[in-house]
């Protein structure tokens, strides 16, 4: 097995939420992924796993036509954050499971945060969307469509604001890979701040070999490593239909497990996201599964 650092014990870490989201269900994605066998996976692979289980949101919580449950979605990811970051200063490698795509600015924040002595961390977001809008730009006023921006520091800052001053991941290590369902003013909120993107353009034009190269590249070069957030959307609906914003003409599963594996072999990753796995709409766990798959050949499993 190709370890990709020296973090041989993983700590997963479970969010129920789907407040950050209008539909409901990726609550339980944490369950339908642990229920896959991926605890026992990664321990057959070499790896010490501690399952620090699952943090609940408040049941209650303020609202806003342009940030839905707001109050509830942060609340949560300064759960996560600080989980995420007490993993990262016991030597763990932290590995979060959604939940829907909002749990990625309390992961994210806590990776940048703990690496800010070191220098800064890259990112690669392989998603759908582009998850770059903030409270002025959101059509849906849906929070999951916001981490990526709030990171960056392009808003909103509540969501990565927990007392900590936040750092900020600068765009120029920042990666967006298969995008294929980008709000208009979203899309312009990233070519202004200076967003890598990859579209499904891109992947279909070049192929993921050469897209994963070039990204990894880019969120490697002059880092300490590279934070993966995978939302299982990104995966076209015949092999991920347990998925809450299912767009077709994604990316092929095998273009899926090839971007992982390709990330795995650079040795550079250092913390991972995998959102939004919706077991109501699944399939007998089909996207369960497929994200248990996806989170060991992240972690260096090998075919052959």
């Amino acid at each position: 097995m190709a370890l990709l650092n020296d973090k041989r014990t993983i700590d997963l870490i479970g969010v129920q939420i789907d407040f950050g989201a209008s539909q409901k269900g990726v609550a339980m994605g944490p369950l339908a992924i642990r229920y896959a066998g991926l605890k026992n996976d990664l321990k057959g692979m070499g790896y010490w796993v501690h399952d620090k289980g699952d943090i609940v949101p408040p049941e209650d919580g303020m609202s806003l036509r342009h940030m839905i449950r707001f109050e509830q979605v942060n609340a949560t990811n300064k759960q996560l954050y600080d989980e995420v970051y007490d993993t990262l200063e016991d030597g763990r490698f932290p590995l979060v499971l959604g939940g829907d795509h909002s749990v990625a600015a309390g992961s994210v924040s806590a990776v940048a945060k703990y690496y800010e002595p070191q220098g800064e961390i890259g990112i690669i977001w392989i998603d759908a969307h582009g998850d770059w809008n903030d409270d002025n730009s959101t059509e849906t006023g849906n929070m999951h469509g916001m981490p990526y921006s709030a990171v960056c520091g392009w808003g909103p800052d509540s969501m990565v604001d927990f007392g900590q001053k936040p750092h900020f991941v600068p765009t120029a290590h920042c990666v967006q890979v298969a995008g294929h369902d980008f709000d208009p003013a979203e899309a312009e909120r990233m070519k202004e701040a200076g967003m890598n993107v990859f579209s499904m353009t891109d992947v279909d034009r070049r192929g993921m070999t050469e897209i994963m190269e070039e990204a990894i590249r880019i969120a490697s070069t002059d880092t300490v490593g590279i934070h993966l957030s995978f939302d299982v959307d990104a995966i076209t609906p015949e092999y991920a239909p347990g998925t809450g914003t299912p767009v077709p003409n994604g990316i092929t599963a095998r273009e899926a497990f090839l971007a992982v594996e390709m990330i795995a072999r650079s040795g550079k990753l250092i913390s991972m996201d995998l959102v939004e796995v919706n077991p109501i709409l699944d399939e007998r766990n089909k996207t369960g599964i497929l994200a248990s798959e996806l989170i060991q050949l992240a972690m260096g499993k090998q075919i052959f």
